[in-house]
């Protein structure tokens, strides 16, 4: 044990350097635990450490306190984390449960029809009245009549039939949206892109449409006060164009977690357009589930125009399409809080010698079938331009936005 000497007065004492207490003959170092003794510090007059047998001891202790708080914080803060995602899907299968209970009220659904009707994705009511009965049928396995049946129960509890403009207004002004990133591209967009619609996105190669894509995918999960839903995101690629490390850098530049991030955006890749059609069908039955407010195609018309060549085969392609896009319509019209952007290729038109030759892909089915359309095209450097070309509540205009390392920004 160090010597006593002499008190050192207040104003010469540095708080960090050990000292030796007479009044618990002991040392102490920065005073941490034991500040009420500093008035008792004192140290050797020779200008020599105190002895590091009875200060080592004491500056370990100090240490594992520290760090026993700081694992205490840590075990806090993920418990509560662990709480809210547990309560998360707890509230998720009671919403589930509901709505199969409410099927299961429907006249005429015992537990085989309710398994059948599930099993193909018509877990809810507002999924039986919004869809026809040939396709209730295909799917379910279920007659004409009871499909019709079945319909016509689920529009009468849900009160589907006409409504005055001002409801629709009500409606329309709590509608949900998500930003960009740009707030110039989100004016041009009336706040974002808006859930409930079906926005398309074309443009050439190198414009931007899958990086709006992946910036998408990372702003649903931001709190509403930041232009988020607190939602998953459905990715669908067709093209093998989705990067983990984009999405990385995006969640890096909002300083989120970027493994939680990666965690909430569900993938699948698409080898054909069979299999495209497919993952939208079966991605009615996890909407609910996991929690999904974004489902993005990456692009629609890929497969489509690679699988049917020549123009025996336009008229058999576009049908599909069209049953397409109205699968994804439908969808909104289901979940209301659901966003669908997807992305689409352009083509030339060789008869245009003026102005732009430049046409969205799909042709007319495609235009019809989107609710919002936003044409993309290149600017200078990073800079890129995105043009209303169609909207039923949007003027023309146009929006200059930035890609960057840390995402898309004005």
């Amino acid at each position: 044990m160090a010597k006593a000497v002499e008190t050192k007065e207040k104003n010469d004492f540095v708080e960090g350097q050990a000292y030796y207490c007479p009044e618990c003959s002991r040392t102490h170092t920065k005073g941490k635990i034991y500040k009420e003794h500093l008035k008792y510090a004192q140290i050797e007059n020779n200008g020599e450490d105190l002895d590091p047998d009875t200060y080592d001891d004491e500056v370990e202790l100090i240490e594992v306190f520290n760090e026993s708080e700081d694992e205490e914080r840590i075990d806090e803060m993920e418990i509560q984390l662990e709480d809210k995602e547990f309560n998360e899907i707890n509230e998720n299968e009671n919403d589930l449960k509901d709505c199969f209970e409410a099927v299961k009220k429907l006249p005429g659904v015992g537990e085989a029809t309710l398994n059948k009707l599930i099993k193909a994705g018509f877990n809810s009511l507002e999924s039986i009245a919004y869809t026809p009965p040939s396709i209730i049928k295909e799917e379910s396995g279920l007659g004409d009549k009871t499909a019709e049946k079945l319909i016509k129960a689920s529009m009468a509890q849900l009160g589907i039939g006409f409504k005055s403009a001002d409801a629709i207004w009500e409606h329309r002004k709590n509608i949900a949206r998500i930003t960009t990133g740009s707030q110039e591209l989100d004016d041009s967009l009336g706040g974002g892109v808006e859930t409930g619609s079906v926005i398309e996105f074309f443009g050439e190669f190198r414009t931007g449409k899958t990086q709006i894509m992946h910036q998408l995918c990372v702003n649903v999960q931001l709190p509403k006060e930041k232009g988020g839903l607190e939602g998953r995101a459905l990715y669908i690629d067709t093209e093998g164009t989705f990067r983990p490390e984009r999405i990385i850098q995006m969640a890096e530049g909002l300083d989120l977690d970027y493994t939680k991030v990666l965690k909430n955006i569900v993938f699948g890749r698409a080898y054909n357009s069979d299999h495209q059609i497919v993952l939208i069908k079966e991605a009615a039955n996890i909407i609910k589930e996991k929690n999904i407010k974004l489902i993005v195609i990456d692009s629609l018309i890929g497969h489509f125009r690679s699988e049917y060549i020549g123009r025996g085969t336009l008229a058999n392609r576009q049908q599909t399409i069209n049953s397409h896009l109205h699968d994804l319509l439908r969808l909104c019209d289901i979940y209301s809080d659901l966003a669908i952007v997807l992305t689409n290729q352009v083509q030339a038109k060789p008869d245009v010698f003026y102005g732009n030759p430049l046409q969205a892909a799909g042709g007319n089915v495609v235009a019809h079938g989107s609710t919002i359309r936003v044409y993309l095209r290149k600017g200078k450097g990073e800079q890129r331009i995105a043009k209303i070309i169609d909207a039923p509540h949007l003027p023309e205009g146009e929006a200059v936005f930035s890609i960057t390392e840390s995402g898309i920004s004005d």
